[in-house]
């Protein structure tokens, strides 16, 4: 048989990367928009638009930024193709006033962070809403029962503050270079390392399922 089409390719893509635990990672990014005073948002690394399509149906206008060239997904206005880590302020919109930068950063050797969180908060757009994962000390269990099924859900992990954040290629855009709960990542690093770089914490929040860190946080140059 010949190659699949990337038309043929997306639906099982999609089914595959969202799991039950990660849509709820997706519906708490749009939840924390619920109190704040914002319209228009900037989502960096929209992958397969699950995100947009929930912001736009809410109610939200919605620019997205990727470093992959893509048609513009379900109800985004604009989609800039650009690598954050060079990006100019000047070309996100001036008039979005949150900015949404889930299970990115981590992408990025954290040295380089600091660099990308100064230019988001030189945009002066007035939040940031931001998730990396989390692999502190934790323990989950659900249980589901009724008399026709059963099934459950666990995980606990702990001692990942003892381990150095395994190696990875410094080049390669799609592994992890750290996350939060290995050594020297803690919540707190991160949490400075924020408010030194332009913005503030205003909530934290976590999913049991995917396991991240949410903050929500206020451009401290505003």
């Amino acid at each position: 048989m010949g190659a699949q089409s990337e038309e043929a390719k997306l639906p099982q893509g999609w089914h595959n990367y969202y799991t039950e635990k990660r849509i709820t990672h997706q519906w708490l990014q749009v939840h924390l928009m619920r109190d704040l005073p914002v319209q228009h948002v900037v989502e960096i690394g929209p992958h397969l638009g699950v995100v947009s399509a929930l912001l736009a149906t809410a109610g939200y206008r919605v620019t997205t930024v990727d470093i992959e060239a893509r048609a513009a997904g379900i109800g985004v206005e604009r989609h800039i193709t650009a690598d954050i880590r060079h990006i100019d302020s000047a070309a996100l919109p001036g008039d979005a006033d949150v900015i949404l930068c889930c299970e990115t950063l981590e992408h990025i050797p954290w040295a380089e962070t600091g660099a990308v969180l100064n230019k988001l908060a030189a945009t002066r757009i007035p939040w940031l809403v931001l998730s990396v994962p989390y692999e502190g000390t934790q323990i989950g269990f659900n249980f589901y029962w009724n008399r026709y099924t059963a099934r459950r859900r666990s995980f606990f992990r702990k001692f990942r503050s003892r381990k150095d954040f395994p190696a990875t290629d410094p080049h390669d855009w799609h592994t992890h270079k750290w996350e939060v709960g290995f050594k020297g990542y803690s919540v707190e690093a991160l949490e400075a390392h924020l408010r030194q770089h332009g913005w503030q914490p205003e909530r934290r929040e976590f999913t049991d399922g995917c396991r991240s860190i949410f903050l929500v946080c206020r451009n401290r140059t505003t």
